[in-house]
């Protein structure tokens, strides 16, 4: 039962140059090119084609960024990976909050494209003239799509493979198909300059305005980056496809609006001014004055890219908070996975939340001004990264670097800081959103995320200690009848890894007593203990006897495994009949989820004379990994013969069955002696293993993520049965991954 894993996980390189720059394509000319041309249009006039252009230029600031430190870190992570990497708190904090912000509030814009296209796809079939209460159809229609594929990413489906490569194509081919009729009727009319003669009509400032506002539709470059370590030849390939994704999406945006506004003709009004006019329906409108049935394919286009983004920007921003609550940024449930489905379900429903909220909140213009603000900042402290990288990690090989550093990430901050505070013109709403989202995360990483970082750097030194020496095993020791169960198992593995046993008793007095009151007791305890050392351990293992006086029997054990640097806690857990007894022994709950080591969960009225047959029912994961390591070193010690059982759902499929029995196998190769595999299907888990333990001596089993709550009330398996067996039954622990004091 080793402490660390030395197995390592890597990601097959099968992504070509063609392959990542039309993930870049395809992640660009997305939603965005849809739904805000007409929007622009109308706060730039003409110049829309100029806004375009400029942001082009200053997109190559962050993006020649992202090329240098892509191909510089070849894994996954992206731009938070590098501001955590490069820059010190609160920036890598900040970094990853607003990268869920920014994330969440584009898929709201999608969300609300959507819902606008829809919409009109109902007027174009004849359905309209109805009123929904609180707010309008469109905003309706967003609400419903963000929580459908909401559904569908807790369900584990994606958009991958084939039709992920058909959506990306189809929308494609739908806009080049837009560019060609318009450019066509365009350049055959005799007086098409004249559509672009009054090139400014709001001046400078709407162009400024419109390129704050557009910023999103250049953001997608940066996922190449974070498929690096997936990319063949990443130093090369990274820092191209970058640039060729920017040199195919630039002229297509300067086309889609020269396309726009040369073709269309409205009596009475400027083309620009008709495009404003029907914001996010802009392109539908348009197309549907040049070509048969324009309007319907781009309605077609637009609903494509905005399925498309929606489920993708879904999954990203629920994968950024899984992340920080991984790192323990965020509250560790952020960071939980769903049992059966394999997802992030939570972080899934917190970013869900986050985006119908913001949809609902806000106008689509403020929206789109929300996510370019917090993109805008994220490029910046990338740009940052990459010169503080170039003193801090000169020996980085790098396969492209930025030129002319610091002059190149200088102007890039400085232009792009221009765009973020000139949307303020534009929308003072959506600057109020982000810097109460700014400000909330200050709140949140001084007052959350900054104890946990220091609490787990604590547990990192405790680990690292242990690693560098002998083997050590905390026995908790809290009734002298139990004992026996609890050092046997103790004297096992101190044997198998060659440790030590530090038996522990805790005096516990009440809360409002002085600590010194508990003294009287302990020359009696200490009796006791160092009798049952002896008594139930093998002579040669090493043994200490410690007597703590606490007033909480949690916290002394969480104490004594920082003080001692032990790798494993072995703790009694009485069985259970009801509610009110499980209330007062949540000690033991709280010693799993704060201890930094590995925990073992003793259910014992008495320890077997003779153990012969092992049952380790089994379910993936790292908690089942340590039972099978467990179960393999006693049934070496007492020439045993394991069962492994693995239950699955009576409606597995053969091929699910197939995997459960290969997976199954696997385990057992190897580890154990003696010992056999069984995959059984049924609907209830409980009755299966009852039944399978009435032929064991001991059970071993990987302990459930199970809340408080679940525990208490019995839904946990490993709990329900430990107490419904008469069975001996010990419930393995993975070690915490962070030490959560205040529960101790």
């Amino acid at each position: 039962m080793s402490v660390e894993s030395s197995s390592e996980v890597r990601l097959a390189r099968e992504m070509g140059l063609l392959d990542i720059t039309m993930i870049g394509v395809g992640a660009m000319i997305g939603a965005g090119i849809f739904v805000l041309t007409g929007i622009a249009a109308g706060v730039a006039g003409p110049a829309l084609i100029l806004v375009f252009a400029l942001n082009g230029f200053v997109t190559l600031f962050a993006a020649s960024a992202y090329a240098e430190l892509g191909s510089s870190f070849h894994d996954a992570g992206g731009g938070y990976l590098w501001v955590k990497t490069g820059l010190k708190d609160p920036q890598g904090f900040m970094s990853g909050w607003m990268s869920w912000f920014a994330h969440a509030v584009a898929c709201s814009l999608y969300a609300l494209g959507f819902g606008a296209y829809f919409h009109m796809t109902l007027k174009m079939a004849g359905i309209h003239n109805f009123q929904l209460p609180f707010m309008t159809l469109d905003k309706w229609l967003a609400v419903f799509v963000v929580a459908v594929f909401a559904v569908i990413n807790y369900r584990g489906a994606s958009e991958t493979g084939k039709a992920g490569n058909i959506i990306t194509i189809s929308k494609i081919v739908i806009i080049l198909v837009f560019i060609v009729f318009g450019v066509w009727i365009t350049l055959h009319r005799p007086d098409w300059q004249a559509r672009f003669t009054d090139f400014l009509p709001k001046g400078m400032g709407g162009v400024f305005m419109a390129m704050g506002l557009t910023f999103i539709a250049f953001e997608g470059y940066e996922i190449i980056a974070q498929c690096s370590e997936e990319v063949r030849e990443p130093k090369k390939n990274v820092p191209r496809a970058v640039f060729l994704s920017l040199l195919i999406v630039i002229p297509i945006y300067l086309l889609v609006a020269f396309a726009a506004l040369g073709a269309v003709t409205v009596h009475g009004m400027p083309s620009w001014q008709f495009l404003g006019m029907k914001k996010e329906l802009a392109l539908v409108e348009a197309a549907s004055h040049f070509f048969p049935y324009g309007g319907i394919i781009i309605l077609v286009g637009g609903l494509l890219s905005t399925i498309s983004a929606l489920n993708a920007t879904i999954y990203s921003s629920s994968r950024v908070s899984f992340a920080m609550g991984r790192d323990r940024n965020l509250p560790s449930w952020f960071g939980r996975v769903h049992n059966r489905r394999k997802t992030p379900h939570l972080a899934i429903a917190a970013s869900s939340v986050l985006i119908a909220f913001m949809a609902v909140a806000l106008p689509i213009e403020a929206v789109a001004s929300a996510s370019d603000i917090m993109f805008l900042l994220l490029f910046m402290q990338v740009l940052v990264v990459v010169w503080r990288l170039r003193k801090k990690r000169p020996d980085l090989d790098r396969g492209f670097k930025v030129p002319w550093v610091p002059v190149v990430p200088i102007v890039g901050i400085l232009l792009q800081a221009f765009l973020a505070v000139y949307l303020m013109f534009y929308s003072p709403r959506a600057w109020i959103s982000a810097a109460v989202w700014i400000g909330i995360g200050l709140v949140v990483f001084y007052a959350y995320s900054r104890k946990r970082d220091r609490a787990y750097a604590r547990v990192v030194a405790t680990r690292e200690a242990a690693a560098r020496k002998d083997y050590r095993i905390l026995a908790c020791i809290a009734d002298p009848r139990g004992a026996e169960a609890i050092l046997k198992i103790a004297d096992t593995v101190a044997r198998h890894f060659n440790g030590e046993v530090l038996g522990l008793s805790v005096v516990e007095v009440p809360e409002g007593e002085r600590l010194p009151k508990g003294l009287d007791h302990v020359p009696e305890i200490q009796d006791v203990l160092e009798n049952v050392l002896n008594k139930y351990l093998t002579m040669e293992t090493p043994r200490r006897a410690l007597v703590k006086v606490s007033h909480r029997v949690s916290f002394a054990v969480t104490e004594t495994v920082l003080e001692e640097q032990c790798n494993l806690v072995i703790i009694g857990r009485a069985r259970r009949t009801n509610l009110m007894n499980r209330i007062f022994t949540t000690a033991v709950d709280r010693v799993v989820r704060a201890t930094p080591a590995q925990v073992l969960v003793v259910s014992a009225e008495r320890w077997p004379g003779d153990v012969r047959r092992i049952l380790m029912p089994y379910d993936p994961g790292v908690n089942s990994e340590l039972a099978a390591d467990l179960a393999a070193a006693f049934g070496r010690r007492f020439e045993s013969s394991v069962r492994a059982v693995r239950v699955v759902p009576r409606d597995a499929t053969t091929g699910e069955r197939a995997e459960a029995e290969a997976d199954l196998k696997g385990k057992i190769a190897g580890r154990f002696a003696e010992g056999e595999s069984k995959v059984i299907m049924a609907d209830e888990i409980i009755p299966v293993l009852l039944r399978e333990s009435r032929q064991s001596d001991l059970v071993v089993l990987g302990g459930s993520g199970a809340g408080i709550l679940e525990q208490l009330l019995g839904y946990s398996v490993p709990l329900e049965l430990s107490e419904r067996t008469s069975k001996p039954v010990i419930v393995v622990y993975e070690m915490a991954a962070e030490p959560k004091r205040w529960l101790a």
